[in-house]
């Protein structure tokens, strides 16, 4: 069923103009059609903030349950803003007074940038407590994406993150561990998912925490897991919302950090995600920017076109399943009075309950 477009934030239009179902409020409210209202809390930082917004919703709009989808995006004050994407913020989101207010059926939680060895030392992260406390008693399911989900493990469940020591980066084969849960069900039970981070909890820590895991990549860990009751509190450590190129679009920013001398090595090739023939347009580039800074000569144009023509999406179909099972499993346990606990909305017959250990 279609996105609402409530407001005139330009993500709407831009999803509307690539295909994606998004109708007016005034078409909406004409219809007897349930409505599912989803915030959005988008940390990312400013050149991802409005292309996150579309990742996001572009999977719920994607999914099939019956219903009609508020997105309400907000962010969180404490955060560095530049002052378009202040502007941008001030006009089109909400503040989470105003979220509290209006309550929400289910909330996403996107990742963001730190600059802290500790999360707790970053700006943010008393408000995302915050937000994170009343999403527990107010809010049917918490979906956490990357960094929320290493903030959460450790603020709830005393489980800090650990540096790798290099940065996982790429895209990767995961497996399905728990295929009774209803967050997989009719999901491949193979498939890929991008991740781009320096840190990761470990499957010993999720399972000290008492969480449940249901994806998992010999290579990458943990992908998908869940609060104890299965559906609170959903974790995941990768990307399944990124769209085809926004690794590239993190690779030719590591690229530009070098070639500008703000970064000392070139940056590794992604590990799964290129193609023969874009490791090849690459390695050249590579050989060309490292020559003409050596020679004081005007670098080379990123050949940004060039690679992403050969790239191939392998994560998205099941990213839509997934969401599609949690969107459908928020409709099912909420009922009409949005506000009513989590508790309360579960069956003890529901297979939440029976596929719990």
């Amino acid at each position: 069923m279609p996105l609402v477009a409530h407001s005139r934030l330009p993500t709407f239009e831009r999803l509307r103009q690539e295909g994606e179902p998004v109708v007016p409020r005034d078409q909406a409210v004409r219809q007897d059609i349930r409505e599912l209202h989803i915030g959005l809390l988008n940390m990312m930082p400013d050149a991802a903030l409005a292309p996150t917004e579309r990742q996001f919703f572009r999977l719920v709009g994607e999914s099939n349950a019956i219903a009609q989808f508020y997105m309400h995006p907000f962010t969180l004050q404490e955060l560095e803003r530049g002052a378009e994407a202040r502007a941008h913020i001030d006009q089109y989101y909400e503040t989470f007074d105003q979220i509290k207010a209006q309550g929400l059926d289910a909330l996403i939680i996107s990742g963001a940038n730190v600059t802290q060895p500790d999360l707790s030392r970053e700006p943010f992260w008393q408000p995302l407590i915050d937000v994170i406390d009343w999403a527990h008693a107010n809010v049917t399911s918490t979906l956490c994406s990357c960094l929320a989900t290493h903030a959460v493990l450790q603020f709830r469940y005393r489980q800090k993150r650990k540096p790798l020591g290099f940065k996982r980066w790429g895209v990767y084969s995961h497996r399905v561990v728990e295929r009774r849960h209803p967050l997989v069900a009719d999901v491949n039970t193979r498939f890929d998912v991008p991740h781009s981070r320096f840190n990761e909890v470990t499957r010993e820590q999720f399972e000290t925490a008492g969480l449940r895991i249901l994806v998992e990549s010999e290579v990458a860990g943990v992908h998908l897991a869940t609060s104890e009751d299965g559906f609170r509190l959903v974790f995941f450590q990768g990307h399944p919302e990124y769209d085809t190129v926004s690794l590239l679009k993190e690779y030719k920013r590591e690229v530009a950090l070098f070639s500008q001398g703000k970064r000392a090595d070139y940056p590794p090739l992604l590990d799964h995600y290129f193609t023969p023939r874009a490791c090849a347009i690459l390695e050249e580039h590579r050989d060309r920017v490292t020559a003409a800074r050596e020679q004081g000569q005007v670098l080379p144009e990123f050949p940004e076109s060039l690679v992403s023509a050969t790239l191939d999406n392998t994560w998205h179909d099941t990213a839509e399943a997934v969401i599609d099972n949690w969107v459908g499993k928020v409709y099912q346990l909420t009922s009409i009075d949005r506000k009513k606990p989590f508790q309360e909305a579960v069956d003890p017959n529901d297979p939440l309950r029976l596929t719990e250990r």
